[in-house]
């Protein structure tokens, strides 16, 4: 079973100072208290092809995880996968921009989950953990952003 959460949150910044937040995944524990540490590979600007490496904890285990930047249109769209091998994974995710105003974007964050071998009967708890922290983990994003 495959499922998808997602928030839209408004953010008081231009849309090019938010895209290039968010396009630096090296930002993330800004917002997400699950990611320990991260790195990007290769050095240089983010664009299609870059990986994330990440540790991050969840529900008090450690996994590592790898995000490959899929699609990269700045400053309105970010896609990525994941492409670690963990039970359960984000199979599709992103960022999608759109300025609202003189300085304010509107920005919508999703991930697909899917759950791998034992990670099939995961999913939904994973699933219905995201989404019931999707408003919250927006509100983050917003904060974080808002605060560079």
């Amino acid at each position: 079973m495959a499922g998808q959460f997602e928030a839209t949150v408004e953010i008081s910044r231009p849309v090019e100072e938010v895209f290039a937040f968010l396009a630096d995944g090296r930002n993330d524990p800004e917002f997400s208290p699950r990611v320990q540490e991260i790195t990007k590979t290769p050095d240089g600007p983010t664009a299609v092809g870059t990986v994330f490496t990440s540790t991050v904890k969840d529900a008090g285990m450690k996994t590592g995880r790898k995000f490959r930047i899929t699609e990269f249109e700045a400053p309105r769209r970010i896609r990525w996968t994941e492409i670690s091998k963990n039970v359960v994974t984000a199979d599709e995710g992103g960022y999608d921009l759109e300025s609202t105003g003189a300085g304010t974007t509107r920005v919508r964050i999703f991930n697909v989950l899917e759950g791998h071998g034992v990670g099939k009967l995961l999913v939904g708890f994973a699933l219905g953990a995201a989404r019931k922290d999707a408003n919250a983990f927006g509100q983050r994003i917003k904060a974080a952003v808002e605060a560079s």
